[in-house]
């Protein structure tokens, strides 16, 4: 399962057209959110990023941006980037196409965007297709394993700093199963890379 922190060449080569990590030659780090709007977690996250003034990029579950509205106008007005991350949040490999589809059409009623990040990662070669005619997916550079709850906040922390590079798309969730290790690791992990001469960078 830890192989699946920066997936390998090969498995990048064969989901094509994916958007897996940004420039190589910038020292950018981009931070990604999956599963919000929810409170509290992502209330949190939003009130780390605005004490180091950075910006991130949150793939919204449609059924949450419906559930918690306010929140989600507080990641537009703070100037934050989104992306869809279906309505319900469900796994493509178990989803049909037509199913699927629907469920990324029902998301983008509820807010617009052109960036989409599978849940899970998953996805059917028949979806990736149809879905490409629309959307860039984004995928990562590194997973932080922060849903994992036999992974303490610690071991996300030292997952993120080994691996993250020129151009990492880092993934952490903004989700109450994953809120304590996030929030242990986020702004240590943000502090760090700072220090080490690193902006950060939201995906267009």
């Amino acid at each position: 399962m830890r192989a699946l922190i920066r997936p390998p060449l090969l498995f990048r080569k064969i989901v094509r057209g994916a958007l897996w990590r940004m420039n190589k030659k910038e020292k950018k780090i981009y931070l990604t959110f999956d599963d919000g709007p929810v409170p509290s977690a992502t209330t949190d996250v939003l009130s780390i990023l605005k004490k180091f003034n950075v910006k991130a990029t949150f793939f919204c579950v449609g059924e949450n941006v419906k559930k918690h509205p306010e929140i989600f106008q507080q990641l537009i007005d703070e100037g934050h980037a989104l992306g869809n991350h279906t309505f319900h949040h469900v796994d493509g490999w178990n989803t049909t196409t037509r199913s699927y589809l629907r469920e990324v059409q029902q998301c983008a009623e509820v807010f617009s965007s052109k960036l989409f990040r599978p849940p899970y990662g998953r996805m059917r070669p028949a979806q990736r297709k149809a879905i490409q005619r629309k959307y860039k997916i984004v995928l990562w550079d590194v997973l932080t394993y922060d849903f994992d709850k036999n992974w303490s906040g610690e071991d996300c922390l030292q997952t993120a700093l080994k691996y993250s590079r020129e151009g990492s798309i880092v993934v952490f969730h903004d989700s109450e199963k994953a809120k304590e290790r996030m929030l242990f690791a986020l702004p240590k992990f943000i502090e760090e890379m700072l220090g080490k001469g690193f902006e950060f960078g939201v995906l267009k």
